[in-house]
């Protein structure tokens, strides 16, 4: 096994933490993305960070928010998006997490729980995901005009369901009434998103993700890695990948993958 130091580097190398690693086109980006299966926008935990491996100068040092977002390559995790095979979702704690095809493969039974729990509700949950069902993918507004909701009620809605993935949504352009254009967003159902349904349980759902993300960080604390998604990865199931040999503690607290 390597050492916890040996590890360490290579999570730098990896996870391009160092300027001279860093991304210079959008098409390395998405190299990245399928390389490492998970990519977080900002560096907020031990996965990796689409932002932080562009190691470019943000758009207003000192500024939070979107002003701390790289000057430039910001543009990228919108891009990253509309590549096939990848999903932009909502699942890392209500934060964006740009995923690929074994990531979402992973995340599949878990969100169809959560659609399946939200389309047997009696609350506009309910009543969103059945619009959607009927109606097909939507623009925000046509959502709005529809179910008669003023923009904080759905977007309070909207948190509830793409936190969990029963609802993806996806940045639009649509024409305004001068013949421009504007953004907005476009919303699907889980199952509209995604048509390739993979049949296990929740725990096997979350030990799989949880390999994924541990894969993607290349090294995690223990701590951190049950929190990192919109559902909480108990002990156990940590330790049965431990006891597996499928994840190893390269020092105490540590988690890498083989």
């Amino acid at each position: 096994m390597s050492s916890l130091a040996e590890v360490r580097q290579k999570r730098l190398h990896d996870c391009r933490l160092t300027p001279d690693r860093a991304l210079q086109t959008i098409e390395e980006a998405e190299a990245f993305l399928v390389e490492r299966g998970m990519l977080t926008l900002t560096q907020d935990s031990a996965l990796p960070s689409l932002f932080a491996a562009s190691h470019e100068e943000p758009y207003k040092k000192g500024s939070p928010g979107f002003g701390s977002w790289p000057k430039t390559k910001y543009v990228w995790g919108g891009q990253l998006a509309e590549r096939p095979g990848v999903l932009a979702l909502k699942v890392h704690r209500g934060k964006l997490l740009l995923c690929h095809q074994a990531a979402i493969r992973a995340i599949d039974p878990l969100a169809r729980a959560a659609l399946a729990e939200a389309d047997a509700a009696s609350d506009d949950r309910a009543r969103l995901v059945r619009h959607l069902k009927s109606a097909g993918p939507s623009p925000i507004d046509d959502v709005k005009a529809e179910l008669g909701l003023e923009a904080p009620a759905l977007r309070k809605i909207r948190e509830q369901l793409e936190s969990v993935a029963a609802v993806v949504a996806r940045d639009i352009e649509v024409t305004d009434a001068k013949g421009g254009h504007r953004h907005t967003s476009e919303l699907r159902r889980w199952d509209q998103a995604w048509n390739k349904p993979w049949r296990a349980t929740e725990e096997a759902a979350l030990a799989e993700l949880a390999l994924i993300g541990v894969r993607a960080a290349v090294l995690a604390h223990q701590d951190e890695v049950g929190k990192w998604f919109s559902w909480l990865i108990e002990w156990p199931i940590l330790a049965k990948l431990i006891s597996s040999g499928q994840l190893v503690r390269p020092g105490a607290g540590w988690l890498a993958t083989p």
